[in-house]
């Protein structure tokens, strides 16, 4: 452990936490603090209700942002939403890794931004990683996407309904399948 850093710096890091880590029950504090916040949140048919309890979730005050509801978060501090995003109904972030949404994002309904795993070795599997998910400005998250932990999707870029990116989608482009591949480059 890094002297000095918490748990979710170092998981905003990369670093792996295993069960025994002795702050691993901050984790758990924490999604059920933005459990109770998610609450009145999804239950709420008021836009400056929703924008208000999603700002004090993420840490900021949020401008311009529309959220269908529900949205389910685990971990609200590390993720900055810019201004004109658009959020559809019942996506998931699983934030502990950090994600970032840039200015004039579409999400489509049950978007999945997966920012932490396991690693691969069975010795460590149970221990938790993170890596960043950044959606750059103008791109345009199809419905039921899952976008995997560190992935930075580009500016202008479509990702077709029901993809799954593992890797880095260029400025400009259109990906879909599973894995996602480049479908198309956008002419502008």
């Amino acid at each position: 452990m890094r002297f000095n850093e918490d748990i979710f710096a170092r998981l905003k890091n990369g670093e792996t936490v295993m069960p025994d880590d002795p702050e691993i029950h901050k984790l758990l504090e924490a999604s059920y603090e933005v459990k109770k916040q998610l609450i009145p949140l999804n239950n709420s048919t008021e836009p400056d209700e929703i924008l208000k309890i999603l700002s004090e979730i993420v840490g900021e005050k949020l401008e311009n942002v529309a959220v269908f509801t529900p949205i389910y978060i685990n971990y609200g501090k590390n993720i900055n939403i810019g201004k004109n995003v658009f959020i559809n109904f019942d996506c998931t972030f699983l934030a502990l890794g950090g994600i970032t949404i840039e200015d004039d994002v579409l999400i489509g309904p049950k978007v999945s931004l997966i920012t932490e795993n396991h690693p691969l070795e069975p010795q460590y599997r149970k221990g938790l990683t993170g890596q960043p998910v950044h959606i750059k400005r103008n791109a345009w998250i199809g419905a039921n996407a899952t976008i995997l932990p560190g992935v930075t999707i580009g500016e202008n870029a479509v990702v077709a309904a029901g993809a799954v990116v593992s890797k880095d989608v260029p400025d400009h482009v259109v990906v879909g399948g599973i894995p996602a591949k480049i479908i198309k480059t956008i002419e502008s």
